[in-house]
């Protein structure tokens, strides 16, 4: 485990593992996701894992600071060259995924390919003025202390249905802190810059990093199977499909852990 200071905070990052460098990177969930992940691949790779900004333990000089597919981008480059372990495959999924994306159009120095695991964005969807107006319903519900209702909403909006009843079980009555603190920072500062993420798709399909568009087999209909699926037209390719939904690596790590070293083995 190490930090690193940036111009406007500082980042939390752990490595372990030795081989080629790959990156390990979600939003709003922190390292500790990917841990199981990340010690399967640590038998034959250096794995770099980071809380995103604002997040757990990376932490912001100005706590209020919103955060934008662009900056988290910037933090990994900047992990990238603090780390200089050679040119890096970026595995990024949800609010990663568009990150990994700013990060091959920005700053392509010291990556080989990235891989956008779902992203999130609905800025090229026909229907992302409706769904823009349920986000801003969703984030003023939650800044009213409804959570409840606003994580309804999200899953409206994402177009994913709970068994009945698994929202109260989201919600014991005793929460940490700190999951609070994290959930009220996604919510307020980071869902609406990840969201309305734009891509450059002329930079991410001639620029000199390879860029996949992940997807997981369970989540047909979903706005992140939309979303995918219109980008990775969009960049003259199909989807690279992997097991489960959403969050398949942190329900099933060793499954994923099998697709994802087949589709590294490519790169």
């Amino acid at each position: 485990m190490a930090t690193l200071k940036t111009p406007d905070g500082t980042l939390h990052y752990e490595l372990r593992g030795q081989g080629p460098l790959v990156v390990l990177f979600a939003a709003p969930m922190n390292a500790g996701a990917f841990e199981t992940l990340a010690d399967l691949l640590a038998t034959d790779h250096t794995v770099l894992t980071t809380d995103p900004r604002g997040i757990r333990r990376s932490v912001l000089d100005d706590p209020e600071q919103d955060s934008t597919p662009a900056l988290r981008g910037r933090d990994l480059a900047l992990l990238l060259a603090e780390v200089d372990a050679g040119p890096a495959i970026v595995f990024g999924s949800s609010g990663g995924a568009v990150s990994v994306l700013a990060l091959a159009q920005d700053h392509p120095e010291g990556v080989r390919a990235v891989i956008a695991h779902e992203p999130p964005h609905y800025t090229r969807l026909p229907d992302r003025d409706k769904l823009d107006a349920r986000m801003e319903d969703m984030v003023a519900t939650y800044a009213a202390g409804d959570t409840r209702t606003a994580w309804a909403i999200f899953m409206e909006n994402a177009n994913i249905h709970l068994p009945e009843g698994a929202l109260e079980h989201m919600f014991p009555a005793e929460r940490d802190p700190q999951d609070l603190a994290d959930e009220r920072y996604a919510f307020l500062h980071m869902m609406r810059g990840t969201v309305r993420f734009e891509p450059d798709v002329a930079a991410l399909r001639d620029g000199p990093v390879r860029v996949l568009i992940g997807l997981g087999e369970d989540s047909a209909g979903e706005l992140c199977d939309r979303a995918s699926r219109e980008l990775a037209a969009a960049l003259g390719t199909e989807p690279t499909m992997f097991p489960g939904g959403h969050v398949a690596w942190t329900e099933d790590a060793e499954g994923f852990a099998v697709r994802l070293r087949e589709v590294l083995r490519g790169l």
